[in-house]
């Protein structure tokens, strides 16, 4: 039987290099048409199941390239992953990852996987969900206040990677034995986050694509409310947060811009005195560069829309003790008339628009044949 890999079959680019954008962690390499650059080290990296990667020593000089599937040094046995990358990017991704070549626990490429290799490998993935099931069982029935997020076996089915989430310290000694003894295998236990394993299992987000965290996201930097506020996002917790419970990431994707924009903004805290009343802050549009202020700080009410420069006109005048008869001012008519051209321009059309002129063709087709009937009994 000829031996064949079930992996996706990856197509080649003029150069020889590899696409795998579309795979999580992917990394381009840039130095794929420079042959010399590949021997600017041994090490090599090597990606596992979902987000776990390694660096390995390939001392024995084998000739890899991306794509390839190895056995690895384990502890114990070996593990079987795929190449992901090559020569001088490896020490850069290293580098990034704070990982030292002098420093870190070294482990070895074995081979280039063999038939046999791939058979344990697969038999051991096709247990990994009944674990799973059967893990999250043995868990409750000892009332430990966790959940297994997921389970991964190593290449060599001698060993398995308990992923499990929990909000406090868990005591999982006696967890342990009984795993060993249900499986027979050897355990070892990894706590992971909500973000993690919403990560691992997928889904589809609010957005109608997949999540980031399932798709590209490998790091997960900390969101807090402030993010929504400063966005004018509304802070209902069921809108803010996602699949995982957590705030959304992707408020943060755009928190930058709205920094940078709110750097031409007046503090909003600052009131706004007329001769008449005192307006409060309601709502700010950062990319029209608009302020709306209420006469009444508890409610919407006397809402008046100013351009920032005027809000900053008015600060001054108020700082020298001068209060205008009114808010709005010869730049206020000149935003208004521009949002009226802008409707103008657009229009506002009813979608049934079509349909009254159906209506008319079918009366005027009506009216003619009755015209062609009366003519008809004349």
């Amino acid at each position: 039987m000829d031996f064949i890999l079930d992996r996706k079959k990856v197509p080649m680019t003029a150069s020889g290099c590899k696409n795998t954008s579309n795979k999580k962690l992917a990394v381009f390499d840039w130095l794929c048409d420079l042959p010399e650059t590949r021997q600017d080290t041994d090490f090599v990296e090597v990606q596992f199941k979902n987000t776990r990667k390694g660096y390995y020593l390939n001392n024995t000089k084998i000739l890899l390239e991306k794509g390839d599937m190895v056995a690895v040094e384990a502890s114990p046995g070996h593990d079987v992953g795929e190449v992901t990358l090559v020569g001088r990017l490896v020490l850069n991704q290293m580098k990034k990852n704070g990982l030292s070549p002098e420093t870190i626990e070294v482990k070895r490429v074995y081979r280039k996987v063999k038939q046999s290799d791939m058979e344990r490998y697969y038999e051991a993935k096709a247990k990994e969900h009944e674990t799973m099931i059967r893990a999250r069982q043995i868990a409750e029935s000892l009332n430990l206040n966790m959940k297994i997020g997921d389970v991964e076996y190593l290449g060599d089915g001698n060993k398995a990677i308990f992923y499990y989430i929990a909000d406090e310290r868990v005591d999982f000694r006696q967890l342990i034995k009984v795993f060993v003894d249900t499986f027979h295998i050897r355990v070892e236990m990894r706590q992971i986050g909500a973000r993690q394993e919403a990560g691992r299992i997928g889904a589809i987000g609010p957005c109608g694509r997949e999540l980031c965290c399932a798709s590209w996201m490998s790091t997960f930097a900390s969101v807090s409310t402030s993010s929504a506020r400063h966005q004018d996002v509304s802070t209902n917790p069921q809108r803010l947060a996602g699949q995982c419970t957590k705030l959304k990431c992707c408020m943060n994707f755009e928190i930058d811009t709205y920094m940078d924009l709110l750097k031409d903004f007046p503090p909003k805290d600052i009131t706004l005195e007329t001769k008449d009343a005192v307006y409060y802050h309601f709502k700010t549009d950062l990319f029209k560069k608009l302020m709306t202020y209420s006469s009444s700080k508890q409610m919407a009410a006397n809402l008046v829309t100013l351009p920032v420069e005027r809000v900053k006109e008015i600060i001054e005048m108020n700082k020298k003790g001068i209060k205008p008869d009114t808010l709005e001012g010869e730049k206020q008519e000149s935003v208004e008339a521009s949002k009226d051209d802008y409707q103008n321009v657009v229009g506002q059309d009813s979608l049934t628009r079509f349909d009254k002129a159906k209506k008319k063709k079918k009366r005027h087709k009506h009216r003619n044949n009755n015209h062609h009937q009366n003519n008809a009994k004349e």
